[in-house]
């Protein structure tokens, strides 16, 4: 039976509040463990990797699973990130790469690189899509498709609302790239964006619309992943709401909302969307 699994980011635990007060890591894991959610997702670099191993007992202590977002500055560096989420037993990895040719064409000898040494790993690779990254822009990222159409992609569709400035309501060219996009994506993260913002309060009137056009496109693109993936497959979505300056913050730095709660949130819409899609898999979206 296909199985969802739930992430929390932990960059997104960060508080970078005016006071200046952290909760350590332990209570961190602690919390997130408490909440219930399937695993913790870390975001190094290559000089992190000794801090992302130091953290392998937590990992075990509270019996998480573990998701990697690495962040390879070069064609180089994945190998040693790859060998750090394979002795962490990672689930899969997501890759933003800071190899970024002007011409999707000369990215592609990297990109396959990368493929290459994710199989060669035994873990699941991803190339995630983000601003300031290999798949900084949902155009580029279309002709990156068009050239390797079997590039598997994380999905952040906030990165492309904000690079592209969609309006709403979606016009059926751009739903159809959004569309194209679900198409390759075996992992999908929970932030919400607008046109100008790259993460809004969930629960704010004026954020509504872009609510219930997010909502939809999970939906849709849990619908694509269960109708392609094999009948023991698993979907794993991460809730991963920045801290400042991705979170909006008033004249004193103080947060207009509650991450914690609003990641809560969202991840008891994607359950909802997966029960749906369970007891109700003939159902079409559009």
């Amino acid at each position: 039976m296909q199985a969802l699994e739930i992430y929390q980011s932990l960059w997104a635990m960060e508080q970078r509040n005016p006071q200046g007060i952290e909760p350590s890591v332990e209570e961190n894991f602690a919390k997130i463990a408490g909440a219930g959610y399937h695993g913790v997702c870390l975001d190094p670099n290559v000089s992190e990797i000794p801090d992302c191993l130091g953290l392998m007992p937590l990992f075990e202590e509270h019996q998480l699973g573990c998701m990697v977002n690495v962040f390879p500055e070069t064609a180089d560096e994945l190998q040693p990130l790859l060998d750090m989420a394979v002795q962490m037993n990672a689930c899969q990895v997501n890759v933003i790469g800071a190899v970024m040719p002007l011409r999707p064409e000369d990215a592609v000898p990297t990109l396959k690189r990368w493929q290459a040494e994710g199989a060669a790993s035994g873990i699941p690779l991803l190339i995630e899509t983000h601003r300031d990254s290999t798949l900084n822009d949902l155009y580029y990222t279309l002709h990156i498709l068009e050239l390797m159409p079997e590039l598997r992609l994380c999905a952040d569709l906030s990165h492309f609302v904000v690079d592209r400035e969609f309006r709403e309501p979606i016009c059926d060219r751009d739903q159809s790239y959004i569309r194209t996009i679900l198409e390759h994506s075996d992992c999908f993260q929970g932030r919400i964006a607008n046109r100008e913002q790259v993460q809004v309060q969930i629960d704010f009137l004026q954020h509504q619309a872009w609510v219930e056009i997010f909502k939809d496109w999970w939906r849709l693109g849990i619908q694509l992943w269960r109708e392609r993936s094999h009948n023991d497959a698993t979907l794993r979505f991460l809730c991963e709401l920045g801290p400042p300056s991705y979170a909006i913050t008033d004249a004193r730095g103080e947060e207009l909302s509650d991450r914690w709660q609003e990641a809560l949130t969202i991840r008891s819409w994607v359950e909802a969307m997966w029960q749906q899609l369970e007891s109700n898999p003939a159902v079409k979206l559009s």
